[in-house]
């Protein structure tokens, strides 16, 4: 399975915005070397379509997923409980960090295997809940 993606380099911490067209396994590759080095910000989309584009925000052991349905329609998957409703995790998007609440934030693990599977079928809905921002 081919996906196309940009992400973070593992050698500069910065965002390298030129797409890749790869195998899911090199994907999984990056992403496992930016959690070695503790932060990292992905986006990801099907190699025949320019949408949706889901992205995955990760510090430490939290994570954000965005959707990106078009080009102005925006949304955030409802997080997982990992962190209180309350409560507030940065996040580098791109080259800059974030601020999230604990209703947006999922644990790492439970993040990639939804972008994981996004990789296998390119179906959004069955992520989760989706909350357009």
């Amino acid at each position: 399975m081919s996906v196309v993606w940009a992400a973070t380099s593992p050698e500069s911490g910065g965002f390298l915005p030129a797409e890749r067209l790869t195998d899911v396994e090199a994907l999984s590759e990056r992403v496992g070397d930016l959690r070695s080095r503790g932060q990292g910000y992905v986006e990801v989309r099907s190699p025949g379509e320019e949408f949706p584009v889901l992205t995955l925000a990760f510090r430490g052991d939290h994570a954000v997923v965005h959707l990106m349905s078009d080009p102005e329609r925006t949304s955030l998957l409802v997080g997982d409980g990992t962190v209180p409703s309350g409560a507030e995790v940065e996040v580098p998007i791109m080259d800059d960090l974030a601020v999230f609440t604990g209703d947006f934030v999922l644990s790492l693990d439970r993040a990639w295997e939804l972008v994981h599977d996004f990789t296998q079928t390119w179906a959004v809905a069955p992520l989760g809940e989706w909350c357009e921002v």
